[in-house]
């Protein structure tokens, strides 16, 4: 749900008829964390398709499955961040962590395929 609704204002602010909060340009960054400088509440994170950027955290910053700021060490992987740009500076709207494994819906592991004579397809249909 919460993908969709990121995919949604994404797509949004790129059509241009965002509210103007929503407009600001915003980019999603996915890495490792390569520093943290707590003084200046900043981090850069190290996407290998985008390179390195440093990132601004405000109190506005929203934490996904990781304990706050403070939760953010170097070496850290699997981050994602999106961002949007103020005053030159890429400034931190979300950080999370990404992964984690489990299931994410889809298929089932249980018995009740074809060869088992259960529900499914197969076994004496046409369709």
């Amino acid at each position: 749900m919460k993908k969709l609704l990121r995919i949604a204002l994404i797509a949004t602010a790129a059509s241009g008829i965002a509210a103007p909060a929503a407009s600001a340009q915003t980019r999603e960054y996915e890495g490792t964390i390569v520093s943290v400088d707590r003084d200046a509440r900043t981090f850069r994170i190290n996407d290998s398709e985008r390179g390195t950027i440093r990132v601004r955290v405000t109190s506005r910053t929203r934490f996904e499955r990781i304990d706050g700021f403070a939760g953010l060490r170097a070496g850290l992987s699997n981050v994602e961040t999106i961002v949007r740009r103020s005053s030159g500076r890429w400034v931190a709207v979300e950080v999370e962590r990404s992964g984690g494994g489990g299931s994410h819906g889809g298929g089932s592991d249980d018995d009740s395929g074809d060869d088992h004579g259960g529900r499914g397809r197969g076994r004496g249909s046409d369709d």
